[in-house]
Formats: structure tokens, sequence, C-alpha cells
């Protein structure tokens, strides 16, 4: 049995785009990740956050790595962030979405992958 643990639309700002005015200044994007927890009952049972993930810290490992450089594509920044974040807290599964407001006439784009460890 697996559960799963899920931050929605998560306020980011970054440099992206592909053209060098759109990466002048940075601008917002939400993120919104969902990954599976296969110890929700261990922590509950013990009422102990070391035995699940601490979904403050992947909030803060999102904000780290979308800020470190500017990029062209949200989906390098999908890429990105699901590799890492797999990584860095042991995750088996992850899903991730990126919406952008860049175009005037639409409510925003997204971009939704969702990955495995290897």
């Amino acid at each position: 049995m697996s559960d799963t643990i899920s931050i929605h639309n998560l306020e980011v700002w970054t440099r992206i785009g592909v053209p060098a005015e759109e990466r002048a200044k940075a601008q917002r994007l939400e993120i919104s990740v969902c990954f599976k927890v296969e110890t929700v009952q261990l922590a509950a049972a013990h009422d102990d956050l070391q035995f699940t993930v601490n979904y403050y810290e992947v909030a803060q490992s999102i904000h780290r790595i979308a800020g470190e450089r500017e990029r062209l594509l949200i989906e390098t920044l999908a890429e990105e962030l699901a590799a890492t974040l797999l990584k860095e807290f042991g995750l088996r599964q992850i899903e991730i979405e990126i919406r952008k407001f860049i175009i005037p006439e639409c409510r925003y784009i997204s971009l939704k992958i969702e990955r495995k460890a290897v």
C-alpha cells in the first residue's frame, strides 16, 4: 500500500523563457508535486516526522532548484525537479505539474510529467 503527499500550486519565481527578454526578470510559476509515501501508517503510529517525507523541505528544495539558474524551457525545469527530488528524498515516484502564465489570452499553460526512481 502507498499513500500520496501533494503540494498544490506552490508559487515560485524564476527566470525562464525562450526569448531573452522573457528571461530578463523573474516570472511567477506555480508548481504542484505529488509523490508516493509508503510509511504514512508508521509515521502516524509514532506521530513522528522522521518516518515520512517532510513536505516543507520538499517545497524549499523546489524553490532552491527553480532559483539556481535561468532556463529556456519548463520541460528542463520539470526534469531537473523530478531527478533531484527523487534522489534527495528517496522517492520512488513523483508527478510534477508546472503552470506558466505567459500567454495573455489564456489562464495558463502547463506541463505535467511523471517519473520513477531508477
